[in-house]
């Protein structure tokens, strides 16, 4: 990486300090620690003092943005470099190259020095007729005919006046192409009135008949929601649409304004002087067979990104409400993995997960072992001290539930509960590397069995162990930047497990790795030396574990817990580095930490600026005050299991004002898809989502939440469910408005975005409930269930 000076280090800070609403100092410090190794989930927690109190919220932008700004320092600087090497850099350009402030600015400025094949314009000026471009460019009234026959050369390849004038004019094209001032001007117009337009490849209509409602359809870049441009862009991909982006709602219009904008850029008048019309020509050329393309292909890769930035935002705030589902705890499970012909898997974990019988049984089609099936589940359950019994939601979930059902009524001393849990990811866990270490002598299909019972005892610990894009919870997650996408979730990943901590005596390596400052080789190795020695007595006995220094344990020790040790203060949130600020208390109050561990009275009567000292401040202290009222504390919600309909297992049961409970199994910027137990989930549109108007989906659910919805259509022919959580709301309302079945009038609402309404202030109007159009039942269909 470039060195970057303290100068342009400050001028960075304070850039990401405007943008995450920060002091510029406290920018410099955060930068300093991640730059140390230190992580995001440690700096956010145990490092408040350095950095002002900046949340993790603001550390993981402050990230991103920081590595882009130095990846643009690191474009600035080569640039720079390579016009020098050309002797070509003068102060004037270094000032503007210095002055860019984005990565298109930066582009548009290196563009006429950027190495290139040879291009007609080079060539012309190497036949030397640049004079001419230039000469009918300062004096129009020059007649370019007369004047071209000047620079007829044939041993230079000019062998009349025509070739002559189609030399310079590709001179001009180039030149104003690569004018950076004008491509600024041109990029933003463009940006702020083009319309994105789509029309179906002739030929293509039936085969592209998901993307029907793209088939003739514009809308204002600028405008465009970010699941919908994602949808055109999937269609262009696939061959089945083709994308323009129009200079305005008029096209000829716009085109004539963009070529008025170069003419008056380039001092062009039409004046009815000999070389005008010739002139306008060339602006006309110079827009649309160079600079209208150029920008098109710029502003469609920064929409998409942007596009993407959103997509990959929702995917992660879905994979958080995931993680931090709430969990059911240490108790005894019973995991079933649904399936027809190929019998339904079973696996029963303890209360601390480990796998202690499995079975296979055959209660549905073909084999129809109903009575025999019972007796296996019930005997197990007697066995074992079953609590719980998770069920997958997939093929024949409802079919097992209902099997569970009997078995509940069969063993009513048992005092079981069920719960339908997503099995998405299982199938992906079960043929992996980690699960075939894991149970090397097990076979695969009963490995999903498993991951679906201990989903249920803890969702964090077992999902952590899944490729996060695995998990299925994403909006177009496959037409996106891959490699952003992982590091995203990643990172979400990292904050979920931190901010529950992790029991280092009970944990998985997969968890383990997943704390902040431990790598996996490390975390391997903490789970070899535990099965090796037993249980770490405390803390600082991680530090003899192999590759866990100082540095390591510094990051990781706050986040990592030992119930029962000799340290009461190991079983909490409090950093051991901070352990002489708890002795302070102590020793200010006359008690012993057991004492003062819970008394929650006594810890709110303290004064914070009572213990404070050079290293830790009033935040820190607050923080361990608090966490000594409940050490470990999880931040996790209460376990809560809906309760599917009875009688209601499949997308042909379901009639239109039918009201059923059922679990948000996903949130897309148009709506959230729920899980009522027809193995198809049905759409609530934004707009039917609340009474009051809705501008972001998650404002109102996640996943995992327990809804009432009431069905307002359903289109078994294509598996299409639409619901919605306004209970008043009357099944019918959406198709009579909308009788083609798409959201178009809602989508182009009020706010021009995905926001439902007919228009006018949505403030004042409730908004209207809506079917799902084509891309929307393509992001239902590609939800994957492991």
């Amino acid at each position: 990486m470039t060195e970057i000076s303290p100068a342009l280090a400050r001028k960075i800070a304070q850039t990401i300090a405007e943008e995450i609403g920060a002091q510029t100092q406290q920018v410099q410090a955060a930068v300093a620690l991640l730059d140390e190794g230190a992580t995001v989930p440690f700096i956010a927690r145990y490092r408040k003092e350095v950095t002002g109190g900046l949340d993790d919220t603001q550390l993981r932008n402050l990230e991103v943005r920081l590595a882009y700004l130095r990846e643009m320092e690191e474009r600035r600087a080569a640039i720079l470099a390579s016009i020098a090497e050309q002797g070509k850099l003068t102060d004037e350009l270094r000032a503007e190259i210095e002055a860019a402030d984005s990565k298109s600015r930066l582009e548009d400025l290196y563009l006429p020095y950027k190495p290139k094949r040879r291009t007609r314009a080079q060539i012309a000026r190497e036949a030397g007729l640049e004079p001419l471009a230039n000469g009918l460019l300062e004096d129009p009234t020059r007649v370019p005919e007369e004047f071209a026959a000047q620079f007829v050369d044939a041993d230079k390849g000019v062998a009349d006046p025509k070739a002559a004038l189609e030399g310079a004019r590709a001179i001009l094209i180039e030149r104003w192409g690569e004018d950076a001032t004008l491509l600024g001007e041109l990029r933003s117009w463009l940006e702020a009135n083009g319309q994105i337009r789509s029309k179906v490849v002739e030929g293509k209509e039936t085969a592209g008949e998901k993307y029907r409602d793209y088939f003739d359809h514009a809308e204002p870049l600028a405008k465009i929601p970010s699941h919908r441009l994602l949808a055109l862009f999937r269609g262009r991909r696939e061959e089945f649409l083709q994308l323009d982006l129009e200079p305005g709602a008029d096209a000829e219009a716009g085109h004539a304004y963009a070529e008025g904008r170069i003419a008056r850029h380039a001092g062009i008048e039409d004046r009815g002087r000999p070389a005008d019309a010739w002139l306008r020509n060339a602006c006309r050329l110079a827009w649309r067979a160079k600079i209208h393309m150029h920008l098109l292909l710029d502003l469609f890769n920064q929409a998409r990104e942007k596009a993407e930035a959103e997509a990959i935002a929702v995917f992660g705030d879905n994979l958080k409400d995931l993680l931090l589902a709430a969990p059911a705890g240490p108790k005894a499970v019973l995991g079933l993995d649904p399936g027809l012909r190929t019998g339904v898997k079973v696996a029963v974990v303890d209360p601390t997960g480990k796998l202690v019988a499995t079975d296979t049984i055959y209660p549905h089609e073909p084999k129809r072992q109903w009575d025999q099936s019972l007796a296996t589940l019930k005997k197990l359950c007697v066995a074992h001290g079953v609590q719980l019994i998770a069920i997958g939601n997939g093929t024949a979930s409802r079919e097992t539930d209902k099997l569970a059902g009997e078995l509940l009524k069969l063993a009513p001393e048992l005092k079981m509960q069920k719960v339908v849990v997503s099995e998405a990811g299982a199938s992906v866990y079960s043929a992996s590397e980690l699960a075939a270490r894991e149970f090397p002598n097990l076979d695969v299909s009963l490995r999903g069995a498993v991951s679906i019972a201990r989903r249920l005892q803890d969702p964090l610990a077992e999902l952590v162990k899944i490729e996060p894009k695995a998990i299925g919870v994403g909006q177009y997650q496959h037409d996106v930047d891959q490699f952003r996408l992982a590091r995203a979730l990643d990172a979400k990943v990292e904050d979920c497990v931190n901010a529950v901590g992790v029991d280092v005596n009970t944990a998985s390596a997969a968890l383990l790795a997943r704390v902040s400052g431990l790598t996996p080789t490390v975390a391997e190795n903490i789970v070899a030396y535990r099965d090796q020695n037993g249980a770490f007595p405390s803390r600082k006995a991680l530090l003899k574990v192999p590759r866990l220094g100082e540095k390591t344990f510094e990051q990781c020790a706050g986040f990592l817990r030992i119930n029962g040790g000799e340290q009461p203060l190991d079983a909490s949130a409090v950093h051991p580095e901070a352990y002489p600020v708890v002795e302070r208390i102590l020793a200010g109050t006359g008690r012993e930490v057991k004492q003062i561990i819970g008394d929650t009275a006594f810890l709110r009567s303290l004064k914070p600026e009572q213990f404070t000292d050079e290293k830790f401040g009033v935040p820190t202290v607050r923080d361990i005050l608090k966490e000594l009222e409940k050490p470990g504390r999880d931040p996790r919600p209460e376990f809560k299991a809906a309760k599917f309909a009875e009688g209601v297992e499949d997308i042909k049961d379901l009639r239109p004002g039918m009201i059923l409970e059922g679990v948000v199994s996903n949130v897309a910027a148009f709506g959230a898809f729920v899980d009522i137990g027809v193995h198809q989930d049905g759409l609530v549109h934004i707009s039917a989502l609340s009474e009051r108007y809705v501008k972001d989906p998650r404002d109102v659910v996640k996943a995992g939440d327990i809804v009432k919805v009431k069905v307002l259509e359903v289109d078994v022919a294509r598996k299409r469910i639409a619901l919605t959580c306004r209970l008043s709301d009357e099944p019918g309302q959406a198709s009579a408005r909308d009788a083609r079945g798409g959201d178009r009038d809602q989508r182009n609402g009020p706010r021009g975005g995905d926001r439902g309404g007919r228009g006018g202030n949505p403030a004042r109007a409730p908004q209207q409930a809506a079917p799902f159009n084509s891309a929307m039942a393509d992001a239902l269909k590609n939800l994957r269930r492991g």
